[in-house]
């Protein structure tokens, strides 16, 4: 691989050459600017045979960079050839501050403005000016040198019925419609996948884990879309099922319909649209009005026929969840320590049980020992999987894809008899996790106000993790889902009735052990005894959290009662369908616990 590498590199630096270039920028990105990308967009992954999930590159002609965040530090450095690349931080060290050093005054940098946002392009305009050029390419060297590219995977459209969604397309297009209407445009910019699939009814398999489909889309004022998608990709009903005014065009019309927007004011959101559409349109005389994506917020606030859907995924999911970790600790009782390959190979079998389950919503976290505590370890991108490491613990992050909703759960499950160390700060983490579950709080309160709760017990100690508390999660849609989100940095979000978060808080001990405890947490309204209405969360998650690792003597009354009232819930709602000893497992499992 490493021959390989170096050889593309060289293309590269042979194609600045013939361009009069001095160096590239290569993100994790492609235009639709999502978290999750198809294997024919994964550039970076070509250039450097770097396979997470967050990355750039800093090609130049003689030197070069591969940029990555604190959880991947371990994971470059296996897959990255050192000879080729210098490793980097990607927030100590930004791409743009290295080039800034590492570059002569005046050297022009390649940026391919579909892999980058508008607002990216603006900050880092302002912050190379007068030191670096940026030149803006109409065509990527890689999707030229990459001969053995693989074709997209372009699935056939799924119409969802009002079964699972709720409300019909026509409704949501006439509601953001209303909006743009508020906010003085003609029309707006849909590049999110998980937008336009909301806004349509609409789901699809064009990429792993996220059920969508590869598309863009233009609403109107006057609720009409221009759906740019292949027509052959959409059932003969779909006309029927969105209503009228949905005009489909193939992809290549994107540039034209753009065009024929000039003259028109239209809403694009600088940080989820790439800098070409932005070029584009004000090209064309467009007015753009700077806003979020109109879909982010009612996506996010489910409605009843969603977040019914939700729970009753969760108790399927949890079903299979159960099998698996009852399955797991029979496997530990006989001595077969199994390898973190066939641990995940096994969890997908029994989700696979409920014939409804398309697919994983994310990769899944198997992680032993001391692999557990890089927190977010992905086993397939080891030399040789590890297996289960006696007298300590095994964390498992998962979650499924269901036509009635998404799931995401970690557990973190003893193996043996771990030592007291474990349990104490499993406990800390528990405490933080019950603090979050059980908060009150005033309508405009945002994640970032609750995220000390989950920390408390753990800073009481000295203690924390580097990730965030809190991300939303989509119906059917995207596990990583905005814009609400509990973490330190802020954000400007309010939590809404129906927005659906994850509550993970965790700890971790480098080359020992991690921990992290996540459940999918619902905001309702809770009516209390004062004058105001408050929200919390109610859990949507239904598997059992290991007693085994509870140290009692930190838990208050109210946190084992918290604890001993959630097994309840998940044995009631699960013990239906398990049976011998799986059902057994889970009758101990759930088992309260007194001093």
């Amino acid at each position: 691989m490493q021959a390989a590498i170096s050889q593309r590199v060289a293309q590269i630096r042979q194609w600045l050459i013939d361009n009069q270039l001095d160096a590239i920028l290569i993100p994790h990105e492609d235009e639709y600017l999502g978290e999750y990308i198809p294997a024919h967009n994964e550039r970076l992954l070509w250039a450097t045979g770097f396979t997470g999930s967050a990355g750039m590159a800093v090609i130049s002609r003689d030197k070069a960079a591969m940029f990555v965040d604190g959880r991947y530090v371990v994971q470059v450095r296996k897959q990255v050839p050192g000879e080729v690349y210098e490793y980097r931080h990607l927030i100590d060290e930004p791409p743009v501050q290295w080039a800034l050093d590492n570059l002569a005054t005046g050297s022009k940098i390649a940026i391919d403005p579909r892999l980058h946002s508008s607002a990216w392009l603006s900050r880092t305009r302002e912050q190379v000016q007068g030191e670096l050029e940026l030149t803006v390419i109409a065509e990527n060297p890689i999707d030229v040198l990459w001969h053995d590219r693989p074709a997209p995977t372009l699935s056939n459209a799924k119409l969802m019925s009002l079964d699972f969604v709720g409300v019909s397309s026509a409704d949501k297009r006439a509601q953001i419609a209303a909006a743009l209407t508020k906010q003085k445009a003609d029309a707006v910019l849909l590049t999110q996948l998980d937008s336009i699939a909301w806004l349509l009814n609409i789901r699809g398999s064009d990429i792993p884990s996220l059920p969508v489909l590869l598309s863009t889309a233009i609403l109107h004022a006057d609720q009409s879309v221009d759906f740019l998608i292949d027509p052959a990709r959409l059932p003969e009903d779909f006309s029927a099922h969105v209503g009228t005014g949905v005009r489909v065009q193939d992809p290549a019309h994107l540039e034209a319909s753009l065009t024929q927007l000039g003259g028109k004011t239209v809403l694009v959101d600088p940080a989820t649209s790439n800098a070409w559409a932005s070029q584009t349109l004000q090209s064309a005389g467009a007015t753009l009005i700077a806003a979020a994506d109109p879909c982010l917020l009612p996506k996010a606030a489910k409605n009843p026929t969603e977040i019914a859907g939700m729970k009753a995924c969760h108790i399927r999911d949890g079903v299979a969840v159960s099998k698996f970790l009852a399955w797991v600790d029979r496997q530990v009782a006989q001595g077969n320590l199994l390898d973190e390959g066939t641990l995940a190979d096994q969890l997908w079998t029994f989700r696979c049980e409920d014939s409804s389950c398309t697919d994983v919503s994310f990769d899944t976290i198997s992680a032993a020992g001391g692999n557990a505590a890089m927190c977010h370890y992905n086993h397939t991108n080891q030399p040789a999987p590890s297996v289960l490491e006696m007298d300590n613990v095994y964390l498992v992050d998962s979650g499924g894809q269901y036509p009635d909703g998404t799931t995401d759960i970690t557990r973190t499950i003893a193996v043996g008899e771990p030592d007291a160390e474990v349990k104490h700060t499993f406990t800390l983490v528990l405490k933080g996790h019950i603090a979050l579950a059980s908060a009150r709080f005033p309508k405009g309160t945002t994640g970032s106000q609750l995220d000390a709760l989950a920390r408390q017990h753990l800073w009481a100690h000295g203690f924390d993790f580097d990730h965030g508390t809190g991300h939303g999660v989509g119906h059917f849609l995207s596990v990583h889902e905005g814009p609400q989100r509990i973490a330190k940095a802020y954000n400007p979000t309010a939590l809404l009735p129906g927005m659906v978060l994850s509550n993970e808080p965790g700890y971790y001990r480098a080359d020992a052990f991690g921990i992290r405890i996540e459940n999918l947490e619902l905001v309702v309204e809770v009516e209390t005894a004062g004058d105001m209405t408050m929200l919390g969360f109610e859990s949507l998650t239904r598997a059992p959290i290991d007693r085994r690792l509870v140290d009692l003597s930190l838990l208050t009354d109210i946190e084992l009662a918290w604890l001993n009232r959630y097994h309840q819930t998940v044995f009631a709602v699960i013990s239906p369908s398990l049976q011998g000893d799986d059902l057994a497992w889970l009758q101990q499992a759930t088992a309260p616990l007194s001093r």
